[in-house]
């Protein structure tokens, strides 16, 4: 049981209680128009969007463009565990990033996104042993996240095959606390963990294209992630008080006992002119062999299974529903977690969305909407389980900044 009673963590752009454990719940690097087919991207390649999860896709880029993407998300999460219901709304930032090309073989891209985030706030209450009318009141209560800032560089060896490369800085605080009280005395006890990062992240990609016809192609891309230990420091203390005249504090300061895991991401876009795109991705990341709190059995390795198509009917029509890019996709993910009886929980996803055309003055701007809906699902009975309705909402600017004009 994760928890008898659940609240919401205003402040943060989550509300599981499975984030109490772990560096909380991860992130993808994909945005609006990735998640809705999805999350996939090692085998994406197009001079229309900025593609984060493999670098080798940024030589793709137009010569002409300057791109800018921003987006975020609206979410609506609705908590079951033995009976009881507790719904939360949150909203969040996804992303930042902008790309451009520097030479007709290297394009460059630099963007900010999420890597966890942190947030729940729950308690329970419960009869001592040999005393039923004491009780205890555990509360508990976390928020915070880490966050990238990142640049990459794509490079294309050949016309078909290109390598990239990401690296940035990772940073943020993620604040882990519980406190017990009882009914028979104003005494508490707090206990409490702060976590801060500055570190680093790294990847490298790779893509390989090959023609089929003149009218299809496939692309197969390949990441590995570095992983390692971070510069972390944490902070872990205990505070006894009775609530008015006596409060008692120890603290102890741990220096990187903490880690990422590395990981690595095959996929594979087939692609029909213009109008079909359809892929698969697959990702391991190595959590058995991160460091959490100085130990190295905490987590599972995490896998995940992604499938997503983009249909566009006519990119060149004249009927504006015909230039929309129709998209759907799936996904199914194993859990990083640990929880102290079992493994954490697994989810799956469903999504479908739309990108919109911003066609102005012979502008290629896109507006990206995506719908999901993910279901985490405990390893065992009777434990938490959530349904969550996300709503993405994307902007991706494509114009031609270095087009030389004539005038006759």
């Amino acid at each position: 049981m994760v928890g008898g009673s659940l609240s919401v963590a205003a402040q943060s752009s989550t509300n599981s209680p499975y984030t109490r454990y772990g560096l909380g719940e991860l992130a993808e690097n994909g945005f609006t128009n990735n998640a809705a087919m999805g999350g996939i991207g090692y085998g994406l390649r197009s001079p229309h969007i900025i593609n984060m999860i493999n670098p080798a896709s940024y030589s793709a880029v137009d010569s002409l463009s300057f791109m800018f993407d921003v987006g975020m998300s609206l979410k609506s999460s609705n908590y079951k565990e033995q009976g009881f219901n507790n719904n939360a709304k949150n909203s969040s930032f996804d992303n930042l990033a902008i790309q451009f090309r520097l030479h007709p073989r290297l394009g460059l891209a630099f963007g900010f996104i999420p890597y966890t985030t942190l947030g729940y706030s729950f308690n329970t209450t419960n009869a001592v042993d040999g005393n039923s009318n004491v009780t205890a009141t555990n509360v508990f209560y976390g928020d915070g996240g880490l966050q990238m800032i990142m640049g990459g560089l794509g490079f294309k060896i050949l016309d078909n095959l290109s390598i990239g490369v990401n690296a940035g800085y990772l940073y943020g605080k993620l604040n882990y606390q519980s406190s017990v009280s009882f009914n028979t005395t104003s005494d508490q006890t707090i206990v409490y963990n702060k976590l801060k990062v500055n570190s680093y992240v790294a990847s490298l990609g790779i893509q390989y294209t090959q023609n089929i016809n003149k009218n299809d192609n496939i692309t197969l891309g390949m990441v590995y992630s570095l992983g390692h230990d971070l510069n972390s420091e944490e902070t872990q203390g205990t505070q006894v008080t009775d609530n008015s005249s006596y409060t008692s504090t120890t603290e102890k300061v741990i220096e990187d006992s903490y880690g990422i895991p590395s990981s690595f991401g095959l996929g594979a876009v087939y692609n029909h002119k213009a109008n079909w795109t359809i892929g698969a991705d697959y990702t391991l990341q190595k959590w058995s062999k991160t460091k959490y709190n100085n130990l190295k059995n905490a987590y599972t390795d995490r896998s995940k299974m992604s499938v997503g198509a983009e249909f566009l009917p006519n990119p060149m029509g004249r009927n504006y529903l015909k230039r929309i890019r129709y998209r759907v996709g799936a996904y199914y993910a194993t859990p990083y977690l640990k929880l102290p009886q079992c493994e954490g929980p697994s989810e799956y996803g469903i999504s479908a969305g739309f990108g919109l055309p911003l066609y102005m003055f012979q502008r290629n701007s896109i507006l990206n909407i995506t719908g999901q809906y993910v279901h985490v699902s405990p390893s065992v009975s009777n434990m938490l389980s959530e349904n969550r309705f996300v709503i993405k909402i994307g902007l991706t600017f494509n114009e031609h900044w270095f087009m030389k004009w004539k005038v006759n």
